[in-house]
């Protein structure tokens, strides 16, 4: 596998760092495992800033977007061609601050403003834990979380927000909500990258959502994007972001597009095989992972994961099962609160209650580090063999 040693030992020694008492806290999708690669890539990345750069709030007048800059509009376009996972030709971008804002710039600007009621907001259950408190947080009267959407039966507008992968269970998905006439859709397209899922066609939906942090692990960049196709959807979801940030960080668009352009430099020039390749490595890494994770869970009554469709990847040339960011985790018929079971051993997951599910299911992030994952496997080992 790419960047991994050749143990085959499902739970190797735990590195000094950690100690084996350690709380494991992987309730968040802190992607702390893309650290090791980029630190390897050295000065690739490295972009020089000079102090009269970025002084003022405009990017490009005759956009849209007017903030956005034209570097990383370019590289957008670049890597989803080069990736082939999304149509962005013809396209309009909008850049926000994490797709956390594009998702309610979104809302924004698919809510009609003279409505007598707000939009309903709803996405199929087990849905992102945080679309229920995005969409309730401003008190706007414009939307409200209606909730599952598979139970949304109205004869009212609404918006159905599609997260595919989906997040948590890393299921390919796709709009459920019956009333078609009446609804607007979002798609949350985050893990929609090679290292996760098989690339099957490009996506061209109405509204797209992107975002650096799950691309290519630079969380703390902030910078997401959205393509879009209505020239007056995208109008509106800029003036949101006009109005609650005036814009989006230049210095930080410009690292990101130096980033997503390392990016399509080392896909079209990396020989098959090569650890340059981005997608290809990190496919490696969670595909040991895994089939670690997998290995150890395997024939215990304790606990259980999804099995996912094997697809042809468009990208890759072959056939692969979905290795999602986050490993959909369910309890057996003894344990009510699976969340409360592992706190217990000191690892710290998010309940399905969150996800708009039972409380048997918990949300694992698959996208820490090395030494906290190994701990992970070896402490899960631990309790099944004690159980039994």
């Amino acid at each position: 596998m790419c960047g991994t040693d050749k143990r085959s030992d499902p739970c190797p020694i735990i590195t000094k760092s950690l100690s084996s008492d350690s709380i494991i806290n992987l309730d968040h999708g802190d992607p702390t495992m893309y650290k090791e690669y980029w630190e390897r890539m050295g000065d690739k990345c490295s972009i020089t800033i000079t102090g009269w750069q970025s002084l003022s709030y405009f990017s490009n007048t005759s956009n849209i977007c007017w903030f956005l800059e034209p570097e990383f509009e370019k590289e957008v376009r670049r890597i989803h061609s080069v990736v082939g996972n999304a149509v962005a030709d013809h396209y309009h971008i909008v850049v926000g601050n994490g797709s956390s804002q594009l998702f309610q710039a979104a809302l924004y600007a698919l809510s009609p403003a003279n409505a007598l009621q707000p939009m309903n907001v709803v996405s199929a259950a087990p849905y992102y834990s945080s679309y229920p408190a995005l969409t309730e947080f401003l008190k706007s009267g414009l939307y409200k979380w209606a909730g599952d959407a598979c139970n949304f039966d109205k004869e009212e507008p609404y918006i159905e927000l599609v997260t595919s992968p989906n997040n948590p269970d890393g299921f390919i998905r796709e709009a459920v909500a019956n009333c078609r006439k009446l609804g607007k859709l979002v798609h949350d397209l985050a893990y929609y990258w090679p290292q996760y899922t098989a690339i099957t066609a490009p996506a061209d939906h109405d509204v797209m959502l992107f975002t650096v942090s799950k691309c290519t692990g630079h969380a703390g960049t902030r910078i997401g994007w959205a393509l879009v196709k209505d020239r007056e959807v995208a109008r509106k979801m800029t003036k949101f972001i006009e109005l609650n940030t005036i814009g989006v960080s230049k210095d930080s668009q410009l690292r990101a597009a130096k980033i997503l352009q390392v990016l399509s430099n080392c896909c079209e020039c990396a020989r098959p095989g090569e650890t340059e390749n981005f997608f290809e490595h990190f496919r490696g890494q969670m595909t040991e992972r895994w089939d670690r994770l997998r290995g150890v869970v395997k024939g215990s009554d304790l606990f259980s994961l999804p099995e996912y469709p094997v697809e042809f990847c468009n990208f890759f040339g072959d056939f692969f099962e979905a290795q999602p960011a986050f490993a959909w985790l369910k309890c057996g018929e003894e344990i009510e609160d699976c969340e409360s079971f592992l706190k217990n051993h000191k690892i710290i997951t998010r309940s399905g209650r969150h996800f708009g599910e039972n409380s048997k299911y918990v949300r694992i992030s698959m996208l820490d580090k090395d030494n906290t994952f190994n701990l992970l496997l070896q402490r899960m080992s631990t309790i099944i063999q004690n159980t039994h």
